[in-house]
């Protein structure tokens, strides 16, 4: 029988996130796995990956923060605002007359904070129940409305030129739902010359770093994180008794306990060190918002 946990891997470029999911069942011997926040082919990096009942975390992970480390390419605009899609404009020689390190520093400020940033219409983002890049494909015309972000850090590493072109690496700390290429992209369109991604690595997902991952080759001998161990880097968690335990897993509530709970959800551990499930406050009570599944031995 397979153990539910949480798998770090390692994405390469060239796979999409489904890809992995599909070596992942295969490697682990079960259909219930999934992961929490596609990667497009191109980019490379941490994904976070459900096995079993721990697939439940999963909601609660695909929400957090994220750190970035990127190439961003000023002087082309592309189909896709990275470097999968074809060359659209590239800069007149004459445009690169005003940019200056401090209007990229300037543009770079602008684009860091809470944004309203308008997504790539070949996102994974669906419209009317098809995703927007199939629609695009498909010759459609799509427009996707803006939404708030959060752009916490926004630093250049290093910046290379050549060949009417001006790369810069940068690392990026963000919000759940921001799109690095269209960062990428606004920070070209501000400074009239046009920008598309050429690079992109995820290295954190809260508190899961790709550090700690595996590459699809490892998938066979890795070993996964409890979800108890999962949860703990996700949530804070809640000390709870025996007896409490089985209360919570029988859907009872914990009366009159909410004043124990130190965010809006918290993960219940037993004594043993299982993770229970995960827990709100109804009034002044407690109760689970998710209960994983019991394993038997």
């Amino acid at each position: 029988m397979v153990s539910p946990g949480i798998l770090l891997v390692d994405k390469p470029g060239g796979l999409t996130s489904h890809d992995v999911v599909a070596r992942t069942r295969r490697a682990f011997g079960t259909r219930k796995v999934g992961h929490a926040g596609t990667l497009d082919p191109m980019a490379t990096g941490l994904l976070v990956i459900g096995v079993e009942g721990a697939t439940r975390l999963l909601t609660y992970i695909v929400g957090a923060d994220k750190t970035y480390t990127a190439t961003m390419r000023l002087g082309q605009s592309t189909t896709t605002d990275d470097a999968e899609g074809d060359v659209v404009a590239t800069a007149d020689p004459t445009a690169w007359e005003a940019v200056t390190d401090e209007r990229v520093r300037a543009g770079i400020r602008d684009l860091t904070g809470p944004l309203s940033q308008v997504p790539s219409s070949v996102s994974a983002i669906k419209v009317d129940g098809r995703r927007a890049y199939d629609r695009v494909r498909a010759g459609e015309s799509v427009e996707l409305a803006a939404r708030q972000v959060l752009v916490s850090r926004f630093d250049v590493l290093a910046t290379r030129t050549g060949d009417g072109v001006f790369d810069l690496d940068v690392v990026v700390d963000c919000s759940s739902g921001t799109y690095i290429r269209a960062l990428a992209r606004d920070l070209g369109a501000a400074l009239g010359v046009g920008g598309h991604l050429t690079r992109l690595r995820r290295t954190r997902v809260g508190g899961f770093d790709v550090a700690d991952a595996v590459g699809l080759d490892g998938l066979a001998d890795a070993v996964a994180l409890s979800p108890a161990a999962a949860a703990r880097r996700v949530l804070p968690a809640l000390e709870v008794s025996a007896d409490e335990a089985r209360d919570l897993r029988h859907g009872k509530r914990l009366v009159g306990q909410a004043s124990r709970l130190q965010a809006a959800e918290v993960a219940a551990i037993d004594p043993d060190g299982a993770l229970i499930g995960i827990l709100e406050a109804r009034g002044k009570d407690i109760k689970s918002a998710m209960n994983m599944p019991e394993v038997t031995p």
